[in-house]
């Protein structure tokens, strides 16, 4: 039972871009196309669950081992800066079309805070591997969810007829904000 609350809770309750308010550049940034949305949602979540899982190991291992948690957040980043490197480096020969799609956003999942966030939020909750992975895998998807739907929803704010001084990023702020609102109507779920 208590992966299924983490599952309902990462996707719905507690999405990290539309409760945390984490990862809110690439939410933006790349969510004007359904197919970008949806390539960057894979990177992330590859990087979110590997991070999860290699900082997990280096928290328990190495960290609190050597009493040395201060260094936390710097390792972390250090983790998640080394991963981004190797999508990079794995896109750029497997789908050059993905990677000059994602153009500047793909570096920017190094400083992704919903990537780091996720990674400190698993060890602060005091979950265990399989917990922290399971965590990380429903965190992905609640950001892939929000970022495909919004995405989806600016293709067709393209079409609609809206005021010139709405256009462009005041109506996609002002949408993300009704699709939080959304979300929120799965709070008490758990």
């Amino acid at each position: 039972m208590d992966y299924v609350i983490i599952i309902i809770g990462a996707i719905f309750v507690n999405n990290v871009v539309l409760a945390k308010f984490l990862g809110i550049c690439p939410f933006i940034g790349v969510s004007k196309k359904v197919e970008t949305a949806i390539g960057m949602t894979g990177a992330v979540t590859f990087v979110m669950v590997i991070a999860t899982i290699v900082t997990y190991l280096i928290q328990k291992y190495v960290l609190v081992k050597f009493g040395i948690e201060y260094m936390q957040t710097i390792t972390f980043i250090l983790v998640i800066a080394s991963l981004v490197q190797l999508v990079e480096i794995i896109l750029k020969k497997v789908s050059p079309a993905l990677f000059q799609a994602l153009g500047i956003f793909l570096p920017l999942i190094t400083t992704n805070c919903a990537v780091l966030g996720v990674a400190i939020l698993a060890v602060g909750n005091k979950y265990d591997l399989l917990k922290s992975t399971v965590f990380a895998i429903a965190t992905a998807v609640g950001f892939g969810l929000a970022l495909i739907i919004f995405s989806g929803l600016r293709e067709q704010m393209d079409l609609a007829n809206i005021p010139k001084g709405m256009k462009g990023v005041p109506i996609a702020f002002v949408v993300a904000g009704i699709l939080a609102l959304a979300f929120m109507g799965f709070t008490g779920l758990a």
